[in-house]
């Protein structure tokens, strides 16, 4: 019986290994294809122009920022989620995920709606000689906006991992709610933390429909790709997205090394 209970768990497994199989297979591929499609010298070639080297570093700078910036917010917020009971609790945790579930091109005219030169923040802006409309600064909200519920889940499910006996302890010897904070909770929770913000990272650095509506210029890389497809073709955009998939698997790979390297230290 025990054999037989155990060839059918194999040919589960099997099954479920070859299941599994399909889906690398359908993310790997079309990777693969991609770069096999450029010759080395044609990636030479691309990275030494300097309009593709300043939309890589656009890119990357812009989304770090956004992620380190928001997540001064994002990480307080996300604690409050995982401790405190409050009304309409859920529809704020709906809200989060708004972002995720809606069109990315609508997401940038949303933005676009309150950033605008004829909106109020965009008239008040103007007064201090700020625009958000086609600066870094646009790029960032838009990015900002599509990734943070990444960041805000994952702080929160790591929060909520924390026992609430070692806070109470440590306020029971005197230690303020702000060090408790800073102290204790961020730091047993800072593997989820960082992975959050790697995450959120990642997802602003990818992202191209809201960038696109709120700023098309400066051209961070994935509109440079759209724009150089759309003008040039397939073979004139291939070499910069093998480039920009490159760097972000070189920066995304660092920085779960740093992160993991966290989780180990807090064994």
């Amino acid at each position: 019986m025990r054999s037989l209970h155990a060839a059918k768990t194999d040919t589960l497994s099997l099954l479920f290994a070859a299941l599994g199989g399909v889906v690398l297979l359908f993310i790997i591929a079309p990777l693969i294809s991609l770069c096999v499609s450029c010759s080395l010298p044609e990636l030479t070639e691309t990275a030494r122009e300097a309009e593709v080297r300043a939309s890589i570093w656009l890119t990357l700078w812009t989304s770090m920022a956004a992620t380190l910036l928001f997540g001064i917010a994002a990480i307080p917020f996300s604690y409050l989620l995982a401790r405190k009971n409050f009304p309409l609790k859920g529809l704020v945790s709906g809200i989060i995920d708004v972002p995720i579930v809606i069109p990315h091109s609508a997401a940038g005219i949303a933005l676009l709606s309150v950033v605008s030169r004829g909106s109020f923040l965009g008239q008040a802006a103007d007064k201090v000689g700020i625009s958000f409309v086609g600066s870094s600064l646009g790029i960032m909200l838009a990015m900002a906006f599509v990734s943070i519920p990444f960041l805000v889940n994952s702080a929160r499910d790591g929060f909520q991992a924390v026992p609430e006996r070692l806070e109470k302890a440590a306020l029971s010897l005197g230690a303020s709610p702000l060090r408790v904070f800073l102290t204790v909770s961020v730091p047993l929770a800072a593997r989820p933390i960082l992975s959050g913000m790697i995450l959120m990272w990642a997802r602003g650095m990818s992202e191209f429909g809201a960038v696109l509506i709120i700023a098309y210029h400066p051209m961070v890389t994935p509109v440079l790709i759209f724009e150089r497809f759309s003008t040039f073709g397939l073979k004139y955009a291939q070499t910069v997205a093998v480039l920009f998939i490159a760097v972000c698997l070189v920066f995304f790979v660092v920085l779960r090394l740093l992160a993991g390297g966290k989780k180990d230290a807090q064994r």
